[in-house]
């Protein structure tokens, strides 16, 4: 007779499922906010080159203050792109690791120096 799967393991399930729904989630979100904000990018580049190619004793105040406005709005979109790619928290179980593994080969290495040597 197949077993029954414990009623305690399908809450369980249930609720990783969700984790796993919302992580998607915030991930396609986060794709597309990349999208939006690496086109934004693009059409502010082009405008940048734009206003370049007006040569500079013809270029207005209005301009320069453009050319500056546009300059900063880059900033903001270079941290914003970068700001969500590389979390302290994305990167804390990859250090964890290799701490851990990494002090294991150490230990592994003395006791393999010690046997041997």
């Amino acid at each position: 007779m197949p077993s029954s799967p414990e009623p305690s393991s399908a809450p369980s399930f249930d609720e990783s499922l969700a984790e796993v729904e919302t992580a998607l989630h915030k991930l396609k979100e986060r794709y597309a906010q990349v999208q939006r904000d690496r086109q934004r990018r693009d059409e502010l580049r082009n405008r940048i080159d734009d206003i370049r190619r007006i040569p500079k004793g013809d270029r207005t105040p209005d301009l320069k203050d453009e050319l500056s406005h546009i300059a900063q709005q880059l900033d903001d979109l270079k941290l914003a792109l970068e700001s969500d790619l590389f979390t302290w928290s994305s990167l804390s179980e990859p250090f964890w690791q290799a701490v851990r593994f990494g002090g294991i080969g150490i230990v592994i290495g003395w006791l393999l120096k010690a046997i041997a040597g």
